[in-house]
């Protein structure tokens, strides 16, 4: 009995000793798993972060997409001053953080920080209440067949720099007819539509295409018939309600336009009414186009991208031939998975141009500053990915971000002491005191010191011109103009006398054809 007991004793004791080292393992994983949480939410709270930069997370599975993007540096100071101002107010949701759309605002406004401002508020506030964001899922324009039968337009091809080419034939438009499909207001949803459409698949899919940033188009207007039936006061009210969504909410959007097949009449009264509606900026970009001169269009665009009525040589087949077959990289399905798919990379090749007075320096970097610049980031699987992997990348990204400003920095420190000459640094070093650089003979001077000196003269002679004009010349002037209203004062007097004149020599001339025929009545009686 006692060697029974002891036995169970010592299973007891072994059950306890297993139990402990179960629980002491469970509290081992436990501890694991909570370190492991906590590193996840961290690198989570860390992607967040980066997503609310701009960034987006892609999965290095999928190809990545290489798109040239050449930046002024100049440009891309503003864009990003703009951009901080705009976070500063509460003023930059996510979908509009895009480096090109800051820059078209910034463009539109001639870089003027606070007009810009209130433009791009404004922009919001009237998506927000014309449902812009929702209007590609919320708007159906039923009407769209008919609408084209008396307003033929539509999306053609490419030009030869890969920017989508728009194409509408007004000589064919019938307003009124127009009017009696639809309204101003279904018409203006339907333009706002495109242009939404315009910035999610054709401007992505030519960007995919060209291989490089694409955010404009070139537009082609046919005026061929064209006449003053078709300037009516409802053609005139779209005009102007297209001019004023274009210019105020979808700026900088045209790169250049080709008006073709211009006659005497467009030119002399429908081309002058039409400059009403639009700036001087938009007017700069038009080039209108004798229909002998139809040939520059070829210049600009490729004939195999052309209708054939505009002189090209492509005839898409369908009732409204290529208007209407919608080609373009955008119809191509394989470009459109890239651009559809989320998870895509989209590697931005920036080139940025620091322009000086003597040369450019070109930088390729990967660093990118704004929210438009979409670098390439790995994307953790946190199911699978181990405690040091991911610890491993939130360093990586810390240096991304602060590593790469410093390089960026150390970069241009030793290019701008490059710029300087080697043997000008030595001479300030072993020179006595007393010894200046004056003292050399003037071809060895510095170009960039000598410019400077130039320059400085300049602002001086600048500062010495008096700021008003003297008085002895403004009191000339006075006198002067004084003259000259004392003669107006006797020519207008002399024009008076010389008027009555006339009009006397008329009465006397009156008189004496009155007495020739008196004395004439007289002989013919007597």
């Amino acid at each position: 009995m006692s060697g029974l007991e002891g036995a169970d004793a010592f299973d007891e004791i072994k059950e306890r000793r297993m139990d402990f080292e179960n629980s002491e393992d469970e509290r081992r994983r436990s501890k694991i798993g909570a370190l492991r949480k906590k590193a996840i939410n961290a690198s989570n709270k860390f992607t967040h972060s980066l997503k609310k930069r701009g960034k987006r997370k892609v999965d290095y599975r999928v190809p990545s997409v290489s798109i040239e993007d050449v930046r002024d540096a100049r440009e891309e100071r503003a864009v990003h001053e703009l951009r901080q101002k705009l976070l500063d107010k509460d003023l930059l949701p996510e979908r509009h953080d895009d480096y090109h759309t800051l820059l078209r605002f910034l463009k539109a406004r001639d870089f003027n920080m606070d007009r810009t401002i209130r433009m791009w508020a404004e922009m919001l506030q009237w998506r927000k209440e014309y449902g812009t964001d929702t209007i590609l899922e919320d708007f159906v324009y039923e009407e769209l067949e008919e609408v084209l039968q008396y307003y033929p337009h539509g999306y053609h091809g490419v030009d030869r720099e890969g920017r989508p080419v728009y194409i509408e034939r007004l000589g064919k438009a019938h307003p009124s007819r127009l009017m009696r499909i639809t309204s101003i207001e279904r018409y203006l949803k339907y333009h706002v539509q495109e242009f939404e459409r315009a910035f999610i698949e054709k401007f992505p899919a030519c960007s995919v295409a060209a291989k490089r940033q694409i955010c404009s188009t070139t537009t082609i207007l046919d005026v061929q018939g064209l006449g003053l039936k078709n300037f009516t006061p409802s053609a005139a009210s779209i005009l102007g309600a297209m001019a004023k969504v274009d210019n105020n909410y979808y700026p900088e959007t045209l790169h250049r336009m080709f008006v073709v097949n211009a006659g005497s009449t467009f030119k002399k009264y429908l081309w002058p009414a039409a400059q009403k509606f639009l700036d001087a900026k938009t007017i700069s970009k038009i080039h209108v186009l004798e229909p002998k001169s139809l040939g520059k269009l070829l210049e600009v665009i490729d004939p195999s991208q052309l209708p054939d009525f505009l002189g090209g040589s492509c005839t898409c087949p369908g009732e409204f031939g290529c208007l209407r077959s919608n080609m373009g990289p955008w119809s191509d399905p394989e470009i459109m998975k890239v651009v559809n798919n989320t998870e895509a990379t989209f590697v931005r090749q920036i080139t940025r141009v620091m322009s000086s007075d003597s040369s450019s320096v070109y930088y390729n970097c990967d660093d990118q500053f704004s929210g438009s610049d979409q670098e390439v980031e790995i994307e953790n699987n946190h199911e699978t990915a181990s405690d040091d992997f991911i610890l491993m990348e939130i360093v990586k990204r810390g240096f991304n971000y602060v590593g790469r400003p410093l390089v960026s920095l150390v970069e241009k420190l030793i290019v701008l002491i490059t710029i300087l000459p080697f043997d000008f640094l030595k001479r300030q070093k072993n020179v006595y005191p007393t010894n200046t650089v004056e003292d050399e003979p003037r071809e060895s001077v510095n170009p960039f010191v000598e410019r400077l000196e130039k320059l400085e003269g300049l602002l001086e002679e600048l500062k010495r011109k008096p700021a008003q004009i003297p008085v002895e010349k403004e009191n000339m002037l006075y006198d002067s103009l004084e003259r000259i209203k004392l003669v107006e004062f006797d020519l207008n007097k002399t024009k008076s006398v010389l008027h009555a004149t006339v009009v006397k020599q008329l009465e006397i001339a009156a008189l004496m054809e009155n007495i020739q025929e008196s004395k004439f009545h007289r002989r013919r009686i007597c």
